[in-house]
């Protein structure tokens, strides 16, 4: 038997947990343009390198995180009876490799970092949103 309530807990849940993996991928996306910014500025190896495992964390937390975007976009989906809400959470995991050194590629790197922080931000908006008007419903 269909359990409206249950579902609509499943997929706060499901939310949350996605929500969790970007805010951490976003935290590591802001020190590696903190770490970036650093490298700009003359920074050494060690700024490249810590500026790169950052990324690669971050990369990690991403992909993580689109897994639980799927789950809870399928949670979403076993909701029967709520009426005329948007669960497009949009693309927000598409940024390439960063293995570059040089000023020029640091820019590149720095700007691709913006970017990224912004679909995850905007990713982040759109799932609290979608958990707070679920929340209504239990």
């Amino acid at each position: 038997m269909y359990n409206r309530e249950k579902e609509v807990r499943e997929a706060i849940n499901a939310g949350q947990r996605a929500l969790d993996s970007l805010y951490l991928a976003e935290r590591k996306m802001s020190n590696a343009s903190d770490w970036g910014f650093l490298d700009l500025l003359g920074g050494k190896w060690f700024s490249g390198l810590m500026k790169h495992s950052n990324l690669s964390d971050a990369t990690v937390l991403l992909r993580k995180a689109k897994r639980e975007v799927e789950q809870f976009r399928s949670e979403l989906g076993d909701i029967r009876d709520i009426p005329d809400m948007s669960y497009e959470i949009g693309d927000f995991l598409t940024f390439a490799d960063f293995f570059w050194d040089g000023p020029i590629a640091d820019i590149l790197v720095q700007s691709r970092i913006r970017d990224c922080r912004r679909k995850i931000d905007d990713a982040t908006l759109k799932i609290e949103r979608i958990i707070r008007e679920l929340k209504q419903y239990v």
